[in-house]
């Protein structure tokens, strides 16, 4: 079955006209990657935002809510994927709002531990499978088999980009 042509498409054969000396073909993929995770998380941000949250804070408390345990601030940072200085914002503000409490480590003094509050546990557990319905929205074009394919090659891609030992 030929497929329709989207803008990567346009995009590919416009370079190719501008620059025929440069191979574009890593633009099927990563272009398209790029560009459907920004529509998709544009979609889902909607749905989020309903809970009063923005993307990193909704991640950052499901980390913590599907781990189950109070973890390091640091842990947090990899689990999240982002640096030192934007974690310590958002759980400055997370604990603010009551969704968070800090308590110090009780093996290192110097350390703190973070985990949800009762109100941060219901908000996430209330909002948790409002994105996962929406998800499923946005996949419902996509039969189950293209679903599995997709996972897959998106998870050699990422074993890709990552290298190993990244996934934690």
């Amino acid at each position: 079955m030929k497929r329709t042509p989207d803008l990567i498409d346009a995009a590919r054969s416009q370079w190719g006209e501008a620059r025929p000396d440069v191979d574009t073909t890593s633009i099927d993929v990563i272009g398209r990657v790029l560009r459907a995770a920004a529509v998709l998380r544009r979609r889902l941000d909607a749905t989020i935002a309903e809970g009063g949250l923005n993307r990193a804070e909704f991640d950052l408390l499901c980390a913590l809510r599907r781990g189950g345990t109070a973890v390091t601030p640091g842990r947090l940072n990899e689990l999240t994927v982002s640096s030192g200085a934007a974690t310590t914002k958002r759980l400055r503000e997370l604990t603010e709002r009551g969704l968070l409490e800090r308590s110090t480590d009780q093996r290192d003094r110097r350390s703190a531990r973070v985990q949800l509050t009762e109100r941060g546990e219901r908000l996430i557990d209330g909002l948790f499978p409002q994105v996962m319905d929406a998800e499923q929205a946005l996949l419902a074009g996509l039969s189950a088999r293209q679903r599995e394919s997709l996972a897959g090659g998106l998870a050699d891609l990422l074993r890709a980009v990552e290298g190993p030992g990244e996934a934690r």
